[in-house]
């Protein structure tokens, strides 16, 4: 490999073994080294090159040279970060197993350590189950602590009580993702149109106007809207075909009186699910949906074969076919 123009005095492979890194009198490179050409050539030291390394994954270069050692992006042949503290030359460095901790030591008659595991991004204070996504759950969480007082996760805002306005602070760092699907999925699955109503209601009720609580609002609009069936709807179970149990889902427009029947092909009644008052919504997930354990009124399994369920909500009724298979 020809470059140098003055003395090699370190050399060190990457750990997939595809990049060879050299330092010395006149510079710093980086070479292929399976057809032995130049990738790189790093400038930023003033001075030779002492001790080259790689980081355990291969991604950061470590160089030594004059009284300092710098990081290089070993894709992009960019300069990361300078590290200063020695007051001499620095004759060399090593990774250690992990890669967060880099050792140099120096003519100087010290050993550094310096600690280069990449910095956690700040948590958001929406983020309130720390998942790292500022999203339903967070939303479902609060409302689950109102009320509480003294340090809360919950307690989004910092006033010491866990209320509306921090579970408008959360709808509020939604951002664009409040339009994604995904939230409106997670949204059918977590929330009811009654306890959206209810967290509308008692935001209005503050009537704060700050920029972001009124974003926060205008989220909660969009959730209601969202969350709001434009008509009532029987949808297929499942599984289907199923032994023993199944699940029932169905929407509701608007709130109403809703019973699940379910009948043998000859027309005899063989369950009723009485599902009492159901607010506007979607009853789609096992958590809602209605629920068919495979038995009569009488507790008995029933035999395989094809059975109709009819939905009735007020006025609406609507039957679909499914099928136990044993």
């Amino acid at each position: 490999l020809t470059g140098h123009t003055d003395s090699v005095l370190s050399v060190a492979f990457s750990p997939d073994g595809n990049t060879l890194a050299s330092g010395g009198g006149n510079g710093l490179y980086l070479w292929n080294a399976d057809t032995g050409t130049l990738k790189n050539t790093l400038t930023g030291h003033t001075g030779a090159v002492w001790s080259v390394t790689f980081s355990p994954d291969g991604k950061i270069l470590a160089s030594a040279s004059d009284d300092t050692v710098l990081l290089w992006d070993v894709d992009t042949g960019t300069l990361k970060s300078t590290l200063t503290g020695h007051t001499d030359s620095v004759l060399s460095v090593a990774f250690s197993p992990d890669g967060n901790t880099l050792a140099s030591s120096s003519s100087d008659g010290t050993v550094l350590l310096w600690d280069i595991a990449p910095a956690e991004p700040p948590r958001l204070a929406a983020d309130v189950n720390a998942d790292g996504t500022v999203n339903i759950q967070d939303l479902v969480q609060v409302a689950a602590n109102f009320g509480a007082t003294g340090e809360n996760p919950a307690d989004v805002n910092g006033d010491g009580q866990v209320n509306i306005q921090d579970l408008v602070a959360v709808a509020a760092a939604f951002g664009e993702t409040a339009a994604a699907p995904a939230v409106y999925a997670a949204a059918a699955e977590n929330l009811t149109t009654t306890e959206v109503k209810q967290w509308l209601h008692a935001a209005q009720q503050a009537n704060l106007t700050d920029p972001d609580f009124q974003r926060g609002v205008e989220v909660l609009k969009h959730l209601l809207t969202r969350l709001t069936p434009k008509e009532t709807v029987l949808l297929p179970n499942y599984p289907n075909p199923f032994n023993p149990e199944t699940w029932i889902p169905y929407q509701l427009a608007e709130p109403a009186e809703v019973t699940i029947r379910i009948y043998a092909v000859d027309g005899s009644l063989v369950r009723t699910l009485s599902l009492g008052h159901q607010a506007t919504g979607s009853y789609q997930s096992r958590t809602r949906a209605a629920y068919w354990d495979g038995r009569n009124n009488q507790g008995e399994p029933v035999a395989s074969g094809v059975y109709f369920y009819t939905l009735t909500a007020g006025d609406f009724t609507s039957t679909r076919k499914m099928l136990i298979r044993k």
